[in-house]
């Protein structure tokens, strides 16, 4: 495989008339990391990726991968190898052929694209499947040989547009682990477009959370979810209650977690004083989820404001609340995430 290569944007915008898509973004992904750009529909995380990859120009700024800036070069000459959200296999062509494509768009030999074909099959441990056409192939499968398909090129990076949002969410699940293992095996970056914030968390040792064109947060997994940013990030991240002019932000928003709240019953507290340094809201429940290892308790504290607790699924059995019933939500002050900036 090719040397792993660090990718930098500096200052990249792109436009389509008068939209701006992506708007003067800065970024540094390490060489060998599992990069995850994530954000809502029309954040501009895919037209960031696509710029990468050369299917779209750069309206403004710069794009360097290994310190080279690739702008203007060609897809087939950049170095990256992009994996798409339907695959695009080749439905007349079987898995042996799909692979080696772009091996003999090269000029390869045929007898030498088959034998590299049939080495990147057995990489994603798909070569007993050599002979069969994509429609013969389970979802799975055929993201596996779509992935074979892009390493075969001998990539220094690797873009994936949402390659799992076609699968079910068992085989999401087995396939996330899957690629995972795949960017440690070949130590190169893999930079992943997502809108789902699970996904994110569970592959990607660099976060990148976009929102109308810009980047709001840049951090690992837990830096994202321990410490957002902002509004926006606390709420599109989810996990979080976030309480605008909350206690410990001056004028502005904190965040706390669903999971560093508790639960009290109003009639223990004798109304929910201040009393040992707990910030407190009383209300009542007006939602009940079970789900599993916790059951999530929707608490209307006041008209414009819902808190949301997870409580261990024991513990809320052992003191359970109903629909209606008076309570308090309770958390320590230094759980209270101060929101500095961003955007609701």
């Amino acid at each position: 495989m090719s040397e792993p290569a660090g990718l930098e944007l500096a200052a990249v915008t792109k436009r389509y008339g008068r939209t701006v898509a992506v708007d003067g973004i800065s970024l540094r992904v390490p060489a060998g990391t599992y990069c995850c750009l994530l954000g809502p529909s029309g954040c501009g995380k895919t037209s960031t990726l696509r710029m990468v990859a050369g299917h779209e120009e750069v309206s403004d700024g710069d794009i360097m991968l290994g310190g080279e800036v690739i702008n203007g070069l060609p897809p087939a000459r950049r170095g990256t190898a992009m994996m798409f959200q339907n695959y695009a296999l080749f439905p007349h062509l079987d898995c042996l052929d799909n692979v080696a494509f772009s091996l003999k768009m090269r000029g390869i030999g045929k007898a030498d694209g088959r034998e590299r074909a049939h080495r990147m099959l057995q990489l994603v441990e798909m070569d007993a499947y050599a002979g069969r056409l994509p429609a013969q192939l389970s979802g799975g499968q055929q993201q596996r040989v779509a992935l074979a398909r892009a390493l075969i090129t001998d990539p220094r990076i690797l873009l994936l547009d949402e390659p799992l949002s076609a699968l079910d969410p068992f085989l999401r699940v087995r396939m996330r682990a899957e690629l995972r293992r795949f960017q440690k095996d070949l130590a190169i970056s893999f930079v992943h477009v997502t809108h789902s914030q699970e996904e994110a968390m569970a592959l990607a040792d660099l976060i990148v959370v976009m929102n109308g064109g810009r980047i709001e947060q840049v951090g690992s997994p837990r830096e994202v979810f321990n410490a957002p940013s902002s509004l926006f990030v606390a709420r599109f991240i989810g996990g979080h209650n976030v309480i605008e002019d909350g206690p410990g932000a001056t004028g502005g928003a904190v965040a706390v977690r669903n999971d560093l709240v508790r639960l009290v019953d109003a009639a223990t507290l004798g109304g929910g004083g201040p009393g040992d340094g707990e910030i407190r809201r009383s209300g009542r429940v007006a939602g009940i989820e079970f789900q599993g290892s916790v059951v999530r308790v929707t608490v209307a504290a006041d008209a414009d404001l819902e808190l949301t607790v997870d409580v261990a699924e024991r513990a809320f059995f052992d003191n359970p609340v109903g629909l209606g019933d008076p309570v308090v939500a309770a958390w320590k002050p230094e759980d209270a995430h101060a929101l500095t900036g961003g955007s609701a």
